[in-house]
């Protein structure tokens, strides 16, 4: 069942303290591991990848602003507190310096999944592709 509806998230600058991090990374790492031993990797993505459920775990993770900065900073908690390794998920990239490492975050990443040469020059594509659309609808003020 899909919900539909409006959601108004204005921007918001700076970013948020250390103290907040700390903690809604613990948090994250906690709550992650326990869905993922309980339902599995695939419910738990399937979880991130709906708006809704995302945005409430922002608030749950202690991270309460109304605005589209939650899902930077949530996804850069998750990006800190999953490994592939323990989870069996790995979250690339990131904001400002570090979407610049996308590219080497995703064969490091590959190679430790052992994705083959191919599948990590698709998902790098792919990246590469996602945030060009990303940049240019912004820029030419279409709402996303």
């Amino acid at each position: 069942m899909y919900r539909t509806g409006v959601a108004n998230l204005p921007l918001h600058g700076g970013k948020a303290p250390s103290w907040l991090t700390g903690r809604m990374r613990k948090l994250a790492k906690e709550i992650a591991s326990i869905m993922i031993e309980e339902q599995g990797t695939a419910k738990f993505i399937a979880r991130l990848s709906d708006p809704y459920w995302f945005q409430a775990f922002g608030c749950v993770l202690a991270y309460d602003w109304h605005s589209s900065g939650v899902t930077t900073v949530v996804t850069g908690i998750l990006k800190g507190a999953l490994s592939p390794e323990e989870h069996g998920i790995a979250v690339c990239g990131g904001k400002g310096k570090t979407s610049r490492k996308t590219p080497s975050d995703i064969a490091a990443v590959g190679e430790k999944f052992g994705f083959s040469e191919q599948t990590i020059k698709t998902l790098t594509y792919t990246s590469r592709m996602t945030a060009k659309v990303d940049n240019t609808a912004i820029q030419a003020g279409y709402q996303l």
